[in-house]
C-alpha cells in the first residue's frame, strides 16, 4: 500500500501542477487591460503629435510687413549694444562687449519702435549711436565716460497704416 500511495501522491501533485500550469498559460485579464490602456495612450500621443504638428505650420507663413533699419555705433573700444530686430514679440538682441565701430542692418516689423541702446564699460570713452530707417538718418546720440549710456529711437508706421511698405 505504501507504493500505491506514493504513486497516487505524484499523480495528485501532477494534476495540481497541471492546474497551476494552465493558470499560468491563461492570459491575465488585468495585465491585458493594462497593456491595452498603455497601447491606447501611446497611440493617442502619436496621433496628437502628428495632427498637432500640421496645425502649427501656417503660423510661419504669416508675413509681417517690415522696414529696413540700420543701427551704427562708432567710437573706440567696446560697448554693450542692445537693438530691436525682426521679432514680433518685441524682444531685443544684446551684443556684449561689441568691438567698435559696429554696424547692423535688420528688418523691424512695422508697428515696433526701432531702438539701439549703448552702454560703455568701466574704462569709459566715447561712442555715438545712429539710427537710419530705409536709408534715411533718423537720430543720433553720444555716450561718454564710465558706463556712459546713449539711446537712439525711431518710429515705424503700424502695419494697417502702411500701404506699400518693405517686406523683408
Amino acid at each position: 500500500m505504501g507504493e500505491s500511495e506514493e504513486t497516487e501522491a505524484p499523480e495528485e501533485g501532477e494534476s495540481g501542477g497541471e492546474a497551476g500550469e494552465s493558470r499560468s498559460r491563461r492570459p491575465d485579464r488585468a495585465g491585458l487591460l493594462i497593456a491595452g490602456a498603455a497601447l491606447a495612450a501611446c497611440t493617442a500621443l502619436v496621433l496628437y503629435g502628428v495632427l498637432d504638428s500640421g496645425q502649427d505650420e501656417p503660423a510661419p507663413e504669416r508675413r509681417v510687413p517690415t522696414a529696413s533699419v540700420t543701427y551704427e555705433v562708432t567710437g573706440t573700444g567696446t560697448a554693450d549694444i542692445t537693438y530691436q530686430a525682426r521679432s514680433e514679440s518685441g524682444k531685443a538682441v544684446t551684443v556684449k562687449a561689441a568691438a567698435l565701430p559696429w554696424r547692423k542692418t535688420v528688418a523691424v516689423p512695422l508697428g515696433r519702435a526701432p531702438v539701439v541702446n549703448i552702454v560703455l564699460g568701466e574704462h569709459g570713452g566715447q561712442a555715438r549711436c545712429t539710427l537710419s530707417i530705409r536709408g534715411q538718418y533718423v537720430q543720433g546720440a553720444t555716450a561718454s565716460g564710465e558706463f556712459g549710456r546713449a539711446t537712439c529711437t525711431g518710429t515705424l508706421p503700424r502695419p494697417d497704416a502702411a500701404g506699400s511698405e518693405d517686406q523683408q
